[in-house]
């Protein structure tokens, strides 16, 4: 049985309250350039410390992570969920005061006020997105997709490890809530992608049906969560070996979902080569383990190469598909996923060679600054006014 979703019939010409993915797909971005300045510039005046609330590299991995990758993540599903379930997720004033919260928690770390304070706001999120998707899901018993209530509520304790010991109640969770944050993203693009990727292949070329293995969409998630726990449980041989398995399984997904005709498409490529960074990072994981190279090299994978070029390259799809517009990208922004691969390449290898490693730095975050500036100026107007087509969304 469908169920008819009930909402206003008509939006004013200020739209961006109007669906999930408005709000935090453009201040997410946003977020994403600032957060890489105010980075730069601390790391020009030599303002790197452990303190959060005050600012540091622990800030910058916590803003990453908890503040752009959630605010994507939260966006995407506050509207995906509104199609899985034929069930209105937060709009209007609801998802207005949701919005307030993330934006609360990107500001507090700036201001004088007590930390508990920062840390309570911070950790509110998350919680009211798990709401704010779980009611449409139950209601509609669309229980398939309770998974990623789950994955939310064990992203919301790694944020409360990386609070508690901020907060002086722990000692030694920081790192450990940055590093399965990191984890349960990579896990959840994984699931998404294999749901998308593939789909958004399919439609564009028409003819084309992607290659996917029952037994491998099965094994290449539960290998992803044996990889994690054993990271976690200091098993780091066991978590090599599964890595190196991982990024076989990834690679043969991607394999799976390719046809050649894709690379005349830049809403395909984008996708295809982001996705490709997980087994890159699987990969520079299992070295690390094995060979000693740097493990943030396969942290880097994950974050500036994987999420950075899934989210951009999802964001910019997505908001045109659901604003009624034609699925056709700008030169400016077809540039700016170019500058988001080459900063992700940049991030994730060059540090190799030690003797580049600060201008790869500076290279890859100036080159991150540059691609979201080249999405903000045609998405900023798509994102705050209403669908071309009329209807509210």
């Amino acid at each position: 049985m469908q169920i008819q979703i009930q909402e206003p019939k008509h939006s004013s010409s200020f739209a961006l309250f109007n669906l999930g993915f408005r709000p935090f797909f453009l201040f997410g971005a946003a977020s994403a350039l600032l957060l890489m300045l105010v980075w730069l510039i601390m790391l020009s005046t030599g303002q790197v410390t452990q303190s959060y609330y005050q600012l540091s590299y622990i800030w910058h991995g916590h803003e990453m992570l908890f503040g752009y990758t959630v605010a994507i993540i939260a966006g995407f599903l506050l509207t995906a969920v509104r199609n899985w379930t034929s069930q209105q997720t937060p709009h209007g004033s609801w998802l207005a005061i949701i919005f307030a919260v993330w934006i609360a928690g990107r500001i507090l770390p700036f201001t004088a006020l007590p930390p508990i304070v920062t840390a309570s706001v911070d950790m509110l999120f998350l919680p009211l997105v798990i709401v704010g998707i779980g009611i449409p899901i139950i209601r509609s018993g669309n229980y398939r997709n309770l998974m990623f209530i789950a994955i939310l509520s064990v992203m919301t304790l790694a944020n409360g490890l990386m609070h508690a010991q901020l907060l002086g109640y722990t000692e030694n969770t920081l790192l450990q809530g940055m590093q399965m944050q990191l984890g349960l993203v990579i896990l959840i693009i994984m699931i998404l992608g294999g749901r998308v990727i593939p789909f958004f292949t399919e439609r564009a070329l028409g003819n084309f049906t992607a290659r996917k293995y029952t037994w491998l969409e099965y094994f290449t998630p539960a290998i992803t969560v044996g990889w994690l726990i054993s990271h976690f449980a200091g098993e780091l041989q066991i978590a090599g070996i599964l890595a190196a398995l991982a990024a076989a399984s990834q690679f043969l997904r991607l394999y799976g979902w390719f046809h050649p005709r894709l690379l005349r498409n830049p809403l395909l490529w984008i996708l295809q080569l982001a996705y490709l960074f997980i087994p890159l990072g699987f990969a520079l994981y299992a070295a690390g383990v094995f060979t000693g190279i740097s493990p943030y090299l396969a942290t880097h994978a994950f974050a500036a190469g994987a999420i950075g070029s899934i989210t951009i390259g999802m964001m910019a799809r997505v908001s045109l598909g659901h604003t009624g517009r034609p699925l056709k990208l700008t030169k400016w922004v077809i540039t700016g996923f170019g500058f988001m691969i080459v900063s992700g390449l940049i991030r994730s290898l060059l540090p190799l060679a030690p003797d580049l490693y600060i201008p790869a730095l500076h290279a890859s975050a100036l080159f991150w600054m540059i691609a979201w500036i080249l999405f903000l100026i045609p998405y900023t107007p798509i994102l705050l006014q209403p669908r071309l087509d009329g209807q509210y969304g």
